[in-house]
């Protein structure tokens, strides 16, 4: 295969022996461990910090998480569209990775500094705790977005990044999956130091000494993402991806009074040929030139007519686009469904991340005589689980699914999808019926049940992220064109925003509905209402949880089923498919059908 165009640091020609690889793609799985063991430690224990430390009522303080945790996500579209567009993955890391560090800094700042803080004061008496305002919130929500948008702009290139190390020069382009793997081992290995070691010296030092140590660990990551500097195979940004999409939607649009030709040749640019797959990632950008016309949105096609009046002169660009231009914007309209079906398992996430951690407080966290579980920690027992599972995923669950489909990376990202989406509704249902022993034996028989109750409903979710987080990357991924690769894979973060807006929409929703029709005085304030566990109806909530998540894969189901891969990109990744395994096995068998989704466990 020929190369893609790549640069190294100095913006000269790639080294293939040189440049990129897996060794340059080790030093982004640092950063990848390290930033993600920064932002963990503070996202998954921050609503004790709001809670106990800034006084915010215990409903604001998770709208506040889960509006933090979705801002992240939301900024690593302007991340992707940065690096695509005009930094490149490298400097767009490199400058928000100290826009981070900052805000680290300054939230430990804040967090050591009584007079920066509202008096201390026992929450169990919140009418009698002064809520930070003025200037004490303001220092709060500075340093809490300046972490956002640094993680936020960091995320996707930290994917994209490690992945063109890779398939630039395409030396490594089949061990796509593996690295997509690596990258989930890491993210699992960041979050697993968090969620103990430093959540621990939160709970045992003081929340400032906890920041302190997430900003070290982002200092970490920034070395290792500079230690490989001269080593990277590097991305040149290609302009504002958005102005060929607008010129789409603006020429379909004008001509929408237009017929469309039934012989697509008659197209602008209209190129039907199957492409030869050593042309797709050619220097400029030939991937994009060489995409085939496909049939769906037939009325984005308006806009390659040449409307001919018999002048020479030619048409605007935002009158008259080619077929490559508006298969990039089928391409993106295509997955938009996909993206949306995975909003409410982030939502499912969200709930782990906030009524979890309060859930677990509510439980007895003595282990030993002189040890206390802290209750954000619980969420560190997935990531133990993960530690040894994805390993296994890799060595001997994807051979064995290759042997029998052919594919590299054993099953198709919309097949790990779909079984994650699935698996997720059960963290519900454990949630449930845990939190309704737990609140019985409090109000009922005066027991404090043991913190460990809550496990499952960790694992059960850290399994099924393991199945989507990472098939939604790879599909993405896959599916995207040279100059998008950033982007496309900050959609994937996107459904995490989406998803961590949609509980917080939830829950004031679910507060505003209950409280309105309750008559009961034990929940006149909505199942979620109160700052005491034991009042609200915490397990309601996670019982339409679990329904919202089984019908939420049922239409998974129905659009993964009528999703079809774009024939040009497909058509590479089976000749990456079959280039490996006619190395290892019989090349009659490479052929399959992405779009099928395994039936549910029974």
């Amino acid at each position: 295969m020929k190369e893609m165009s790549a640069v190294d640091w100095r913006g000269r020609p790639c080294n293939p022996d040189k440049h990129g690889g897996m060794k340059a793609a080790v030093f982004v799985l640092g950063l990848q461990a390290f930033e993600m063991m920064a932002i963990a430690a503070v996202g998954n224990n921050l609503i004790s910090y709001v809670f106990n430390e800034m006084h915010f009522p215990l409903s604001k303080s998770a709208n506040l998480v889960t509006n933090f945790v979705g801002t992240v996500f939301l900024l690593s579209l302007l991340g992707g569209f940065l690096s695509d567009s005009y930094l490149g993955s490298f400097w767009t890391m490199f400058i928000f990775g100290f826009v981070e560090l900052f805000g680290f800094i300054l939230l430990a700042l804040q967090a050591h500094v009584p007079q920066l803080r509202p008096p201390h004061c026992q929450m169990v008496d919140a009418h009698l705790c002064e809520e930070a305002k003025g200037y004490k919130a303001l220092i709060f929500y500075v340093a809490l977005y300046l972490v956002a948008l640094g993680s936020g702009c960091l995320k996707p290139n930290i994917i994209s990044h490690g992945a063109d190390q890779l398939r630039l020069v395409n030396k490594d382009s089949n061990k796509l999956s593996s690295y997509f793997n690596a990258a989930y081992f890491s993210f699992c290995t960041g979050q697993l130091i968090a969620l103990t070691l430093i959540v621990w010296l939160q709970t045992r030092y003081g929340m400032d000494v906890g920041f302190g140590v997430s900003a070290a660990a982002m200092l970490v990551a920034l070395i290792s993402l500079i230690s490989a500097t001269f080593l990277y195979s590097n991305k040149p940004p290609r302009g504002s991806i958005f102005t060929p999409f607008a010129q789409v939607f603006v020429a379909a649009f004008s001509k929408r009074k237009q017929i469309c030709p039934s012989n697509t040749e008659m197209l602008h640019g209209s190129q039907n040929s199957v492409p030869n797959p050593n042309h797709l990632f050619a220097n400029n950008s030939s991937n994009v030139a060489n995409l085939l016309h496909t049939d769906k949105f037939r009325f984005l096609d308006k806009a390659c007519i040449k409307i001919e009046d018999g002048s020479e002169r030619s048409e605007s660009p935002w009158r008259l686009c080619t077929v490559a231009q508006v298969e990039q914007v089928k391409i993106i309209m295509s997955v938009i469904p996909i993206f949306a079906c995975t909003i409410i398992f982030n939502t499912i996430l969200a709930q782990l991340q906030t009524f979890s951690v309060q859930q677990g407080s509510a439980m007895n966290t003595q282990i030993t005589k002189h040890f206390h579980i802290p209750p954000a920690s619980l969420q560190a027992i997935p990531y133990i689980l993960l530690i040894f599972v994805v390993p296994l995923y890799e060595l001997c669950f994807v051979p064995t699914a290759r042997r029998i489909t052919g594919m590299e990376s054993g099953i198709s990202p919309l097949q790990r999808v779909g079984t994650g989406l699935f698996i997720a509704t059960f963290s519900m249902v454990c949630a449930a019926l845990v939190e309704t022993k737990r609140r019985n034996s409090a109000l009922h028989r005066n027991e404090i049940v043991s913190i460990f109750w809550i496990a499952p409903q960790f694992l059960i979710f850290g399994l099924s992220e393991m199945f989507t987080a990472v098939g939604l990357i790879e599909f993405f991924y896959m599916q995207s064109l040279e100059g998008m690769q950033s982007f496309l894979t900050a959609m994937t973060y996107c459904s995490y925003s989406f998803g961590f807006y949609l509980s917080s929409v939830l829950v004031s929703l679910v507060n505003k509905v209950t409280s309105s029709s309750s008559s009961s005085s034990s929940t006149s304030s909505g199942w979620l209402g109160d700052n005491n566990l034991n009042k609200d109806r915490l397990d309601l909530f996670y019982w339409l949880l679990a329904a919202l998540s089984l019908i939420n894969f049922f239409n998974y189901l129905f659009w993964s089923k009528r999703y079809s891969y774009h024939p040009s990109l497909s058509k590479l990744q089976h000749q990456l498919d079959l280039d490996n395994h006619n190395v290892n096995g019989d090349p009659s068998k490479n052929h399959i059908k992405q779009g099928d989704l395994p039936l549910p466990p029974a």
